[in-house]
Parts: structure tokens; sequence; C-alpha cells
């Protein structure tokens, strides 16, 4: 059995339906890529996962255990993680305590103020900076990062709470093409050592034909392939979508 599995999910906006009847599997070890034109459903579909948008029908399991219903932070808990495209941390803050401020809240000891915070779970902290290659600067402020850096940091933060499934909000958005190569092969090697599964959205087909194992293509709401990389280069629909008729996709590997 996959570890996600999404069935017939909609929301509707009024009288706009953002997703229309969309079903996919998710099993563990797997980089699965959202994409479609701007408009497409992407966003909605991947916040219904999460928990921050309610879908009006279907169901979201996650290893048997409905989401559909249950509030971001309980999802959170139940090995949800996720990034986002706007870098979410705390730039007063050192690295390693962004990290540390993580693991008290997967804890829960956020409140007990009266135990030293800034020793707690820092060598857990360390550990995780570690697997992201950000140990040597886990004292220095997140505030004087390179953007890369800070992305790699808010990886660990997302990993603070041992994730099953990590969800990825265009990671490599305002990178440059190295960096955003780094950190998505980067995330493919966790995946396997870790045996994640993850979805993500991203603009970068370049990233997208690299590094995913499968893919999804959302159009107007609708679920309009589904494969890897090969067949949706050839897919007539997705052709179809991003160019017109009569193109296809030229797209070079990118090196890892």
């Amino acid at each position: 059995m996959s570890l996600l599995q999404v069935r017939n999910i909609s929301k509707r906006f009024g009288g706009v339906a953002a997703v229309d009847d969309v079903s996919f599997d998710l099993p563990a070890g797997q980089l699965l890529a959202l994409i479609g034109p701007n408009g497409a459903g992407k966003s909605t579909c991947f916040n219904m996962v999460n928990g921050q948008l309610h879908a009006d029908a279907g169901s979201i399991l996650l290893d048997g255990h409905e989401l559909i219903g249950m509030p971001p932070p309980a999802i959170w808990r139940l090995g949800v993680g996720r990034t986002f495209q706007t870098v979410a941390t705390f730039g007063s803050m050192t690295v390693v305590e962004n990290v540390q401020m993580a693991l008290l809240s997967h804890e829960r000891k956020l409140f007990k103020l009266w135990q030293p915070a800034h020793r707690f779970k820092r060598e857990a902290a360390l550990e995780l900076l570690d697997q992201v290659g950000m140990a040597a600067q886990a004292d220095r402020p997140c505030s004087v990062l390179a953007y890369g850096d800070v992305k790699r940091v808010e990886l660990a933060i997302a990993l603070a709470n041992q994730p099953r499934l990590l969800l990825m909000d265009e990671p490599t958005a305002g990178m440059a093409p190295q960096e955003r190569n780094a950190l998505m092969a980067l995330t493919k090697k966790l995946v396997v050592e870790r045996n994640i599964a993850v979805l993500f959205t991203e603009h970068s087909m370049d990233v997208v034909f690299s590094f995913a194992d499968r893919m999804l293509v959302l159009a107007r709401g609708k679920l309009i392939a589904e494969g890897n990389a090969e067949t949706i280069r050839n897919h007539p629909k997705v052709q179809e979508v991003y160019f017109g008729t009569g193109k296809t996709f030229e797209l070079k590997k990118v090196p890892a």
C-alpha cells in the first residue's frame, strides 16, 4: 500500500472548480512532482494534503489515517513535514537555534520556559544540520546566510519531526541553477536514506525532469497526465497545455 493515497479530491471557490476529482498514490522513497501551468490547481491540491485547505470531497490517507478535517499541526505530528516557497526561518536566531525550535515544537516543550532552551536537543539539531551540509555554520545567524544555505536550513527544520511525507512548495524558487541542482540532489539522497515520500511543486522543468521519479500534470483543476519523465515529455495533452500542439519538451538532464 502506498504511504499517501489521494482519492477523488475536489475543491471549489464559488463557481470555479480549482481541483476536480483528482486521485494519485505516493509510495515511500519516491519524489513526485506536481506540475502544470498557472491556475492549474497545483497549490490548491498541495494545500489540501497539508490541511491548510479543506477538501470539499474525496479522501486523503496517510498510512491509513484520514487527513481531511485535521488541522495542519495535527497532520505535522503524524509525520508530514513541509518547506515553503518563501523561506520561513528566524533571521535573528542562529542556524542551530532554528532547528532546535523545530525540535522543541515536536517534543511539545515550547512553553516550558524554565528549562534552558539553548541546550535542548543541540546534538540532534547539529546532526540534522550535518545531513544537509550546514553543521559548520551552526552558530551563525540565519540573517547572514546565502539564500541557498537558508534553504538547506529550512530542509533541516522540515526533517525535525522525522517526516514520512515531505511537502516541498517551489523548493528551488529564487535559487541559482547550481544551488537548486545541489538542493534537489541532496533531497533525493535523503529520500533514499530515510525512505521518505516527497510531493513537490516546481516551475523549473529542468529540475522536475532531472530529479522527479514521477510527475502529475494538472490543467484547469483536472489531472491530465501521470508518469515518468519519458511519458510526460511525449504526452500530447501535456505538450498542448504547455506549448500548443506540435511542440515537445527539449530538456537536458541536469548533472547530479
